[in-house]
């Protein structure tokens, strides 16, 4: 076990640092290059003020998930789950619920050397059946939805949210002491949220459930973590 951690820290990270750096480049690349051409080629440049404006509306809107989303999904996915899921997308959607169902079928724990190579292993797969099934449904995907009943259709919008609360169920049954906790945490940001009191900060503060329920989680779990270590060694 200590001669694969060896292996992982020495070998595997420095690897997927290497190449996850450059792919992320190259997907900048991809992403800004058709404007660049545009504007460098071809003269097509909007106005300043009007590239600022859209900026803003962005950042206000989603600025805070550019922080708390790498932060929050790390633990779960790893070093190379990160570079994956923030090239590819879909992460809360996709990309997640895969990396933890794959960690549960294989039965290593999150966070580990093992459940960050599984996790990357889940989402790889991930990927490309969603790229296939995209593609799919970029073809023949209008026509079906149009032949839908309308009921039908609209259920489609409980997938996510039923989605993750089968992984809050996977992981409780594994931690059953701390998904109380974690639920409770969620529950009242979000009535606290609803009531008005996190007004004060820009857009809507939603952010602040995802960083409560997981830190405080966190925390609460070291603590007693630590309590239960500091009980036993008494005994």
């Amino acid at each position: 076990m200590a001669n694969n951690r060896g292996i992982y820290e020495d070998e595997y990270l420095p690897y997927i640092v290497r190449y996850g750096k450059a792919t992320g480049w190259l997907a900048v690349l991809l992403s800004f290059g058709p404007a660049v051409v545009l504007a460098v080629i071809y003269g097509i440049l909007p106005p300043a003020t009007a590239v600022f404006t859209a900026f803003i509306a962005m950042a206000s809107a989603v600025g805070v998930n550019w922080f708390v989303e790498p932060i929050s999904y790390f633990p779960i996915i790893g070093v190379a789950g990160t570079y994956m899921a923030f090239i590819s997308g879909n992460i809360s959607n996709l990309r997640i619920p895969a990396a933890a169902i794959a960690q549960k079928m294989a039965g290593v724990e999150p966070g580990t050397p093992e459940g960050s190579i599984v996790a990357t292993l889940g989402m790889a797969v991930s990927v490309l059946v969603n790229t296939i099934i995209l593609a799919v449904g970029v073809i023949a995907g209008s026509t079906l939805l149009a032949k839908l009943p309308a009921n039908v259709v609209e259920a489609f919008n409980y997938l996510l949210p039923s989605l993750f609360g089968a992984i809050f169920v996977q992981f409780a049954l594994v931690k059953f002491k701390l998904a109380p906790i974690a639920l409770g945490i969620a529950l009242a940001l979000t009535l606290a949220i609803n009531m008005g009191v996190f007004d004060f900060l820009p857009g809507r503060p939603t952010y602040l459930i995802t960083l409560g329920a997981v830190f405080g989680t966190i925390a609460i779990g070291v603590a007693m973590h630590k309590r239960e270590t500091k009980e036993g060694t008494q005994e």
